[in-house]
């Protein structure tokens, strides 16, 4: 059996590296073994999403009164019902995956793979031939070495994701977008939950000002938030576990029901044949150069595979550049400085491009513009005046060097800023674009203003 493409992975890099290399007449299989659509269609971006869904509705029902309405009696969770419609979410987006792969003649070949030779992949006891092949493997949790996932009492995402019974204290280690939407969506079903982050603040990645932001909100919430804060060691007892967390003002001992540990990913690269082909690689993640070629000639990679952000855009971006580039169509380089951020938990968070103390630390002198949400008219309606928008812009040019969203809607209006990022946009440019009124979205081009001192609204 031969093909002009193999691809090891199905996630959201394999499977759309396989449709486009369909679509460019390259005859392609895909070697799954799992279901289709990796970590992100069944584990992780889409079904996390139908969770938080059911959160919001449950939210919106216990806030009903607020907007006058009446609800007679209480609003209660059905954690059943709740992860069951997030687990058909999952299947029906695995199910659109088949659809697309039998609408251009891919093949699924539902074995294990690794890599035995450069033209050579192994599946289950077949051999494949393949004149190129790709690898999108993606990743899997990673563990403390103090606090390793049992499944039990020390729970990865997975578990997290199908809960049997809500718990009646959690300790969350990890504040990323994983550890920080789940540990809002188990308050919200009514757990005691703790946030330990290792950094210095929530959010690692995201601006200083989000991050102070979030931590209000949690904390006003009722979520406990525990920063600069290093997980040691667990003990296990009968009813759940005892975290020796070292602070700065201490040693302080944590118990929870369950600890969730959402410390990151790691690549899944082991035992798949690539130190024995002579694929280079670095701490697991493997090189590529611009084309996404390994070290071995015929041989490629995308995804998380990568030592680039575990997102699962910017894999599909990878894929797309990686296979048109092997059909030898002229597209440009993924541009990993415009690539956005996301965490869906309330308030949300998005985000593009430089943090103020990046550019400051590259020597940029800029100009900030900060739009407070309680200023906007739909906020107030909408009783969403939680958070703000935050653009960065090079003083020097007015070129927008980054922005930073937290509040409601916040994941949906950061696409268009990553565009006009793209196009080198200005201050001007978003101050005289029309913005429709009233809107969320506004608040960019308030943002745009009050860093020139123009805004007519606060």
């Amino acid at each position: 059996m031969s093909y002009d493409l193999v691809i090891i992975g199905s996630g959201p890099a394999g499977y759309v590296a396989a449709v486009r290399a369909a679509q460019l007449g390259f005859s392609t299989a895909v070697i799954e073994k799992g279901p289709l659509g990796g970590v992100c269609l069944n584990w992780g971006c889409i079904p996390t999403k139908a969770l938080l869904k059911s959160i919001e509705i449950l939210n919106n029902a216990r806030n009903a009164g607020t907007y006058g309405i009446r609800i007679p009696g209480t609003v209660e969770p059905d954690l059943a019902a709740i992860v069951s419609r997030s687990r058909e979410v999952a299947a029906q987006m695995t199910k659109g995956i088949e659809y697309l792969f039998k609408k251009y003649k891919v093949e699924v070949i539902r074995e294990r793979g690794s890599i035995v030779s450069q033209g050579k992949v192994s599946a289950g006891n077949e051999v494949i031939e393949a004149k190129k092949i790709l690898i999108a493997t993606g990743s899997k949790p990673h563990s403390l070495p103090g606090a390793s996932i049992d499944g039990k009492k020390i729970i990865g995402y997975r578990q997290a994701m199908v809960p049997e019974t809500i718990p009646e204290t959690m300790a969350v280690i990890g504040s990323g977008a994983i550890g920080t939407e789940l540990a809002y969506f188990y308050h919200c079903l009514g757990t005691e939950v703790t946030l330990i982050e290792y950094m210095d603040q929530l959010v690692p990645t995201e601006d200083e000002d989000i991050a102070a932001q979030l931590s209000r909100s949690f904390r006003k919430a009722g979520i406990k938030v525990m920063t600069s804060a290093g997980v040691q060691s667990a003990q296990k007892f009968a009813h759940g576990c005892s975290l020796e967390v070292h602070t700065k003002k201490g040693v302080e001992n944590i118990e929870a029901e369950v600890v969730l540990s959402a410390v990151g990913v790691v690549p899944h690269t082991a035992n798949m044949g690539l130190e024995e082909t002579g694929v280079h690689m670095t701490r697991g993640r493997i090189i590529v150069d611009k084309n996404f070629m390994t070290s071995v000639p015929g041989i490629y990679a995308v995804g998380d595979v990568l030592p680039t952000p575990s997102l699962a855009h910017l894999a599909s971006a990878e894929a797309l550049c990686c296979v048109e580039r092997m059909a030898g169509l002229n597209v440009p380089d993924v541009d990993y400085e415009n690539i956005p951020g996301c965490i869906y938990a309330t308030p949300e968070i998005a985000s593009v491009g430089l943090r103020e103390k990046d550019a400051k630390k590259k020597g940029i002198a800029v100009k900030i513009g900060k739009y407070p949400f309680t200023a906007s008219g739909k906020a107030n309606a909408a009783g969403e005046r939680e958070g703000f928008v935050k653009l960065i812009f090079d003083a020097a040019d007015d070129r927008l060097l980054g922005a930073h969203i937290i509040g409601a809607h916040a994941t949906e209006m950061i696409g268009g800023i990553v565009a006009s990022r793209g196009m080198q946009i200005r201050t001007h440019d978003l101050i005289h674009s029309v913005f429709p009124h009233p809107t969320m979205s506004e608040g960019i081009m308030e943002a745009a203003a009050i860093a020139c001192g123009q805004c007519t609204n606060i």
